[in-house]
């Protein structure tokens, strides 16, 4: 085993950490899956030869997936959030996690069909809420709020007015 990282987000997953991780790791660039540890014996929900653990990677950051079982549940309190270059780039993560049983959800977030919540943000999204205008601001932030996903076109158009 090598030198683990020394912070990972841990994230628990009912019983299909490495199905998720196998999904980012396919989607995602500067993703991919590590370690799996399985069970070396039966125990009281699951068999021999099952995945306990998953370690990988999305987007260069460590994660480890823990099949925990059904007890907790991901929320919007955690979501990963993605920048992206151009409107290509947008639907392609957007329309993977979405087309793969996950559910879209208001202002460029989207859920994966494991609940993790994601943020498909453009970079020029950011740029516009944040411009100097206090109304050209306003205007993209308007349009966001109307959105699912970002619609970069509609974004520049808000923000020229």
């Amino acid at each position: 085993m090598k030198n683990p990282a020394k912070n990972t987000i841990c994230l628990w997953y009912d019983r299909d950490a490495e199905e998720a991780a196998r999904f980012y790791a396919k989607t995602f660039p500067d993703s991919s899956v590590g370690t799996v540890f399985r069970a070396p014996g039966d125990f009281p929900d699951g068999k021999k030869g099952d995945a306990l653990t998953v370690e990988f990677t999305v987007m260069g950051i460590p994660c480890l997936g823990i099949n925990g079982g059904p007890t907790f549940k991901h929320s919007e309190a955690f979501s990963f959030q993605v920048s992206t270059a151009d409107q290509a780039e947008t639907d392609r993560y957007w329309n993977a996690i979405v087309g793969n049983g996950g559910e879209e959800s208001q202002c460029g977030w989207c859920k994966d069909k494991w609940g993790l919540s994601w943020q498909i943000t453009p970079a020029v999204l950011m740029q516009a809420i944040a411009d100097p205008d206090p109304a050209a601001a306003k205007r993209s932030f308007d349009a966001m709020m109307e959105m699912q996903k970002i619609d970069i076109v509609t974004i520049e158009a808000a923000r020229r007015g």
